[in-house]
C-alpha cells in the first residue's frame, strides 16, 4: 500500500494529535451499521507506517464525527480518501466523509455556496458506496437525508422509500416517513425531460401479409403498405406546479409534450397534454388528485385530434413497502377528418409497486379500456395486465424487465378482414429489459439501453403484427 506524501503526513499526524480525546472513545457504527471487522490478510502490518497512520485517523475521524467536529473530521478523511483507494476499509472511509460533510453543510454560518459544494461531496461519497454495495440500508438513508437537503425531493423520495424496505428499526421508519410527509407537503415544482434513440424493426405496428383474400380470391397489397423499419429520435419532457390552497390541499397545474420522428415524415407524430385540478391530501398514507385534461395529437405535421375530458388519480402507502394507485379517466375525442372516430374514450388502471429489499422492486398493473366512436365496428373494449422487476446490482448496474398481456375486442362488422363479418379479438403480448449503469454519468444522467419484444396475434387479416423495437435513452443517475 503506497505511502502517503510527508507533508501530508504530517498534516494528518498533526490533526490525530488535536484528535486525540476522540481517539480514546470507541465509535458506535460506521457504514455497516457495525464496528468494520478486519479481513484476515488484508490488515496492512504496523510496520507499514502510512498504512498504521491511516487506519488511526480513520478511527479519530469516527470520533470527531460524534463529538459532532466536522470539520476536523474532513480534514482527516479528505486526504484518506485520495491515498488510499484499495484500502480494505474504504467503505467506512466514504462513508464518514459523506456524513461528516452533510452535517457540516447544516452548520450556521456556513456560506451558500459551500454548503452546496459539502452537499455534492457528501451525494458522491455515499454514491460510491452504493456503487459496490448498494444493500447497506445505512448509506442509502444518508443519501436520501442529503438529497432531502438538497432540495432534490424525487431522488430523496426514492431512496427513503428504499430504505423502508429495508426494515429499519421503527424509530428510524417513523422519521423516514417524517421526511416523506415533509417532500409532499413542500414539493412545488416538477420537470422531466429526456430524449432517446430508437431502432424498431416495424414502426408503424403494420401487417407483413403481402396477401388478402375476399370471397376466397386473393389480392396483393401495396409494398407501402407493409413493415417499414428504421432508426427514429424521440424527445419528451413535462412540468408541473402544485399551488398550495390549504394545509392538506394543492392546485395542480402541468403540461407535457413528445416529439417522434422517423426519416420522412409518414410516421412521425407529436403530442402535447395539459391538466388542472386539486391535489387532495386524506390522510399520511392516501391522496386523490381530481383533473380537467385537454391534449392535441399531430400525425406528421398535420393536427390528427384532440381531446377535452377529466381524469381522478388516487395513491395509498399500505405499508413500507407496499404502494398502490389507482386512475380513472374520461374524454371526447375529436378528428379533423376521421369524423367517424368521433366518440368518448375511458381508461382505468390499478398497480401496485412492492419495495422487496433495498436493491428490488416488483412491479404490477392491470387495465381496463373501452372507446365508443361513431363507427360501430372500431367500438370495442381492452384489458390488460402485466408485470415487472428492477434489481439493483453491484459495480452500478441496474436491470429490469417484465411483460404483459392485452386482448382487444370489438363489435362486428369486419369483413373482408374477417372472412364472416364477425368481430374482431386482437390478443398482443410483449417483453421488455434494460439496463444502465450508475457509474456511468453525463450532467447526472446516465445512457439506458432497452429493448421491446411485441406480437399480435388477431382473427381479421392484416392486423397481426411482430416488431422489435429498442431505445438507447438517457435517465437520471440514482
Amino acid at each position: 500500500m503506497p505511502l502517503l506524501p510527508l507533508r501530508r503526513a504530517a498534516a494528518v499526524a498533526a490533526c490525530l494529535l488535536l484528535a486525540l480525546p476522540a481517539l480514546l472513545t470507541e465509535p458506535a457504527w460506521g457504514a455497516t451499521e457495525e464496528p468494520a471487522a478486519e479481513v484476515p490478510g488484508e490488515t496492512p502490518p504496523a510496520s507499514d507506517e502510512g498504512a498504521a497512520l491511516a487506519l488511526a485517523a480513520l478511527a479519530a475521524a469516527r470520533g470527531l464525527v460524534d463529538a459532532g467536529r466536522f470539520e476536523e473530521a474532513l480534514a482527516l478523511l479528505n486526504p484518506l480518501v485520495q491515498d488510499y483507494p484499495d484500502h480494505p476499509q474504504r467503505t467506512d472511509m466514504l462513508f464518514l466523509l459523506g456524513l461528516a460533510s452533510a452535517q457540516l453543510s447544516q452548520q450556521p454560518g456556513v456560506p451558500e455556496e459551500r454548503r452546496e459544494a459539502l452537499l455534492a461531496l457528501a451525494i458522491a461519497s455515499f454514491r460510491l458506496v452504493l456503487f459496490d454495495r448498494p444493500e447497506l440500508v445505512r448509506v442509502r438513508l444518508e443519501l436520501a437525508r442529503a438529497f432531502f437537503l438538497q432540495g432534490e425531493d424525487s431522488l430523496s423520495q426514492y431512496h427513503f422509500e428504499r430504505v423502508l424496505a429495508g426494515e429499519p428499526p421503527e424509530p428510524v421508519a417513523a422519521n423516514v416517513r417524517t421526511f416523506l410527509n415533509l417532500i409532499r407537503a413542500r414539493r412545488r415544482w416538477s420537470l422531466s425531460l429526456g430524449a432517446a434513440i430508437a431502432p424498431d424493426t416495424n414502426i408503424g405496428g403494420t401487417s407483413g401479409e403481402r396477401t388478402i383474400y375476399i370471397f376466397g380470391l386473393p389480392f396483393e397489397r401495396d409494398i407501402e403498405e407493409l413493415t417499414t423499419s428504421g432508426i427514429g429520435l424521440s424527445v419528451w419532457g413535462g412540468a408541473e406546479y402544485q399551488y398550495p390552497l390549504s394545509d392538506r390541499t394543492r392546485l395542480r397545474a402541468g403540461a407535457n409534450l413528445s416529439r417522434r420522428e422517423h426519416e420522412g415524415s409518414r410516421f412521425d407524430e407529436a403530442f402535447v397534454g395539459t391538466h388542472l385540478g386539486p391535489r387532495v391530501f386524506l390522510d399520511r398514507r392516501t391522496e386523490a388528485s381530481l383533473l380537467a385534461t385537454a391534449s392535441q395529437r399531430w400525425a406528421s405535421t398535420v393536427k390528427d385530434f384532440h381531446t377535452l375530458g377529466g381524469r381522478l388519480e388516487v395513491g395509498h402507502r399500505v405499508n413500507r413497502a407496499v404502494t398502490v394507485n389507482g386512475r380513472v379517466s374520461w374524454e371526447e375525442r375529436h378528428y379533423r377528418t376521421r369524423t367517424i372516430l368521433d366518440g368518448p374514450v375511458l381508461d382505468v388502471s390499478l398497480g401496485g409497486a412492492y419495495v422487496i429489499s433495498p436493491t428490488v422492486r416488483a412491479d404490477v398493473s392491470l387495465g381496463y379500456g373501452r372507446e365508443k366512436p361513431e363507427r360501430m365496428r372500431e367500438r370495442h373494449e381492452r384489458y390488460r395486465v402485466g408485470a415487472g422487476v428492477s434489481v439493483i446490482l453491484p459495480l452500478g448496474f441496474t436491470v429490469s424487465g417484465g411483460g404483459d398481456y392485452r386482448w382487444t375486442d370489438f363489435e362486428a362488422g369486419w369483413f373482408p378482414h374477417v372472412p364472416d363479418g364477425g368481430p374482431r379479438a386482437d390478443r398482443t403480448w410483449s417483453v421488455r429489459g434494460s439496463v444502465y449503469n450508475r457509474g456511468l454519468t453525463f450532467m447526472g444522467f446516465s445512457p439506458e439501453v432497452g429493448v421491446v419484444h411485441e406480437v399480435r396475434k388477431t382473427n381479421a387479416q392484416l392486423f397481426d403484427y411482430e416488431r422489435t423495437r429498442g431505445e438507447l435513452r438517457f435517465v437520471r443517475q440514482f
